[in-house]
């Protein structure tokens, strides 16, 4: 803990001064363009990744980056998304799957999850990406490499079933956004969002 502490005291001394102006914008006026929902995996920072400054990105993070489809009732996930579309207006989401997820390799490689029951019962809203993920395989096909692309791809589709997002998406006001993060070289590949919902 004592390193995030200097990491606190590094920012005020290094960081806050020169960006003082902007904080105090912030303060005032929050207006993010693009939700980014990603993985609550530490080597997948969103900022770091797309280089983006304070109020730039309103950011969910999640185990497996999943979201729910919409069900009646409030959850923290359903609840970040409404916020971001209907009271922010993003115009983009992203959702990001990455390389060696721990999630998706629990997943692919059917790993016991006994003894983590609330982990267990989170990730089956994997379960339509496991199910793609399962078509036939080719040889020396990487399983979970196919099913953070599949998961990624499902998570749109979940996405797609918020009221909040469905009415930006009729009236063109909202794009949604696939992205596999690639830790080893820190490249981003697309997921194409019309593969996701055929």
């Amino acid at each position: 803990m004592h390193h995030l502490w200097d990491g606190v005291a590094r920012f005020r001394r290094h960081v806050f001064p020169a960006e003082a102006e902007r904080f105090a914008r912030l303060a005032a006026h929050h207006r993010p363009s693009t939700l980014f929902i990603g993985c609550s995996d530490a080597r997948v920072p969103p900022e770091t990744i797309t280089q983006s400054g304070p109020g730039e990105l309103f950011v969910v993070r999640t185990a497996g980056n999943l979201v729910p489809a919409h069900t009646p009732g409030a959850d923290g996930v359903t609840a970040t998304v409404e916020y971001a579309v209907a009271v922010l207006g993003v115009r983009d989401i992203v959702v990001c799957g990455h390389s060696a997820c721990g999630a998706m390799t629990a997943l692919a490689e059917q790993h016991d999850l006994s003894a983590t029951p609330a982990l267990a019962d989170w990730l089956r809203h994997a379960d339509a990406a496991r199910a793609r993920a399962a078509a036939p395989k080719e040889p020396g096909r990487d399983r979970v490499a196919a099913l953070v692309r599949a998961n990624v791809a499902a998570q749109l589709t979940n996405l797609a079933t918020h009221p909040s997002v469905a009415r930006a998406l009729a009236e063109r006001q909202l794009a949604l956004h696939g992205w596999v993060f690639d830790i080893p070289s820190g490249t981003v590949a697309t997921v194409d969002l019309l593969a996701a919902v055929a």
